[in-house]
């Protein structure tokens, strides 16, 4: 090979190699992505239906309570599903040693005077579950969930219902899929969300 053109196959072989790591690169990330971008949730009409029963029926479906965040997000008031979703994670606790710190975890993040997303208690829950942190168990915030757990009931769950969250959902138009086959469209699974929701899921 002449010593001229020597550079420039230098030149040309660094460059091959450089595109073969960027596309080995990119297809590792991509293949990341798909695997942590799980399918949306097939619901049936009917389960949907089942959402306006009751507040329970709604945050015990993974889709509904996913709904149910997006919704009050929307509104500015995630603070209470949120702390009623780690009191139910924090239940799950296996091991002694952990509950002590996920406890302060939850009581720092939403009861405590100085908290992030204070959730609204009573005197009379706060006291009881400031007490209860001192020396965690499973339990210790089961009044607390309670308690927050009535509040949405009474208020945030029936503006849900009456929010384009749930009505999407509930009755979706023949267009959301993206099909105008009428048998499709009226199909007892819902394959897709509102993009209002379908974030969350």
């Amino acid at each position: 090979m002449c010593k001229g053109l020597a550079p420039l196959s230098m030149v040309s072989w660094f460059l091959s190699s450089c595109a073969k790591d960027m596309k080995h690169h990119l297809d590792f990330l991509l293949q990341n992505k798909k695997e942590k971008m799980a399918p949306p949730q097939r619901v049936s009409h009917k389960e949907v239906q089942k959402w306006a029963d009751c507040l329970e029926n709604l945050i015990h479906h993974n889709s509904g309570l996913a709904a149910f965040q997006a919704f009050l997000k929307s509104e500015y008031s995630k603070e209470n599903i949120e702390f009623w979703v780690s009191c139910k994670e924090y239940k799950k606790t296996k091991s002694p040693a952990n509950l002590s710190p996920k406890a302060r975890k939850i009581y720092n993040e939403f009861i405590s005077v100085q908290a992030t997303r204070e959730v609204n208690l009573d005197s009379c829950t706060w006291e009881v579950t400031s007490h209860n942190v001192l020396k965690p168990t499973l339990s210790c915030f089961d009044e607390a969930q309670k308690k927050i757990f009535i509040l949405m009931e009474k208020d945030s769950y029936h503006f849900f219902l009456k929010s384009r969250f749930y009505l999407d959902l509930v009755s979706p138009p023949a267009t959301t899929c993206g099909t105008q086959n009428h048998k499709r469209a009226t199909s007892p699974a819902l394959a897709c969300f509102s993009p209002l929701v379908s974030q969350y899921t």
